[in-house]
């Protein structure tokens, strides 16, 4: 690559959010429905946008708080894996890693920030989910 091509490569804008599966023991995974678009109206797993000078971890356990009222320290996620498909989508690149924290039966799930609704469902009767997050339950959940 020359120098001047390198000069007139255009660069593609990344936005690093964090995503988080919550199950229980018993066999259900916390939504929450989204209160605008993209997929406005649609389930998804708790998750956004990674702060200035933050990890994805901590946004991850901070995002869980804020969007489903649902409490855990950081090092009580693991990590599922990075989800970085160009069309996941519908506003740009989105990079999110994902991460996974499992809870008894009965913890206390409660809408706020984005979500206006958070709900257990059971693995084996899912909605439809927004964005890749049938992907992402199901790499966090394989046995």
């Amino acid at each position: 690559m020359t120098k001047e091509t390198e000069m007139t490569e255009t660069f593609e804008s990344i936005r690093y959010t964090a995503d988080v599966v919550v199950t229980t023991t018993d066999g259900y995974v916390l939504l929450i429905e989204r209160g605008w678009d993209p997929f406005k109206g649609q389930w998804a797993l708790p998750g956004g946008l990674v702060d200035p000078g933050e990890t994805s971890r901590d946004a991850a356990a901070r995002e869980l708080a804020e969007e489903a009222g649902v409490y855990a320290a950081p090092e009580e996620l693991v990590q599922v894996g990075t989800f970085d498909r160009p069309d996941r989508d519908p506003r740009g690149r989105y990079v999110t890693v994902a991460y996974h924290l499992t809870v008894i039966p009965g913890t206390i799930a409660e809408a706020g920030d984005d979500a206006t609704n958070a709900q257990w469902w059971s693995l084996s009767d899912l909605p439809p989910l927004a964005f890749d997050h049938a992907d992402i339950l199901a790499a966090a959940t394989r046995k």
